[in-house]
């Protein structure tokens, strides 16, 4: 199963993030959570961008591009095999550094990817 990196993750059930968390690990997906608040989302913490994983492949991400440039050197280093920009998340620059890293850039809705058997 594709591990999947929530960045922007959310304790507010009204976040996209917060259902995205709760939909994965209802259909079998291992995530992490990585968020500014503390807290728990599907029973799994919400860490801060600190820890660099090694086998993610997926970060879904739920942070607007205004405040994405502080994450850049966490999500490449994280090498993951795509990075999906969820509505909102849209943003040129970091498409262009993601593809020259080799890795694959998304402009989806992971919920709708999830609900139509498309992630």
């Amino acid at each position: 199963m594709k591990k999947t990196l929530i960045l922007g993750a959310s304790t507010n059930p009204a976040r996209y993030s917060y259902l995205v968390a709760n939909k994965l690990v209802r259909k079998g997906y291992p995530i992490i959570n990585v968020g500014r608040k503390v807290g728990e989302v599907a029973g799994v913490a919400i860490e801060p961008p600190v820890t660099l994983h090694s086998d993610v492949d997926t970060i879904t991400l739920y942070v607007g591009p205004r405040n994405q440039p502080p994450y850049y050197d966490y999500i490449l280093q994280t090498k993951p095999k795509r990075v999906i920009f969820n509505p909102g998340a849209e943003n040129p620059e970091l498409v262009k550094m993601l593809e020259e890293q080799g890795i694959e850039p998304v402009e989806a809705c992971t919920l709708v990817m999830l609900n139509t058997g498309q992630y």
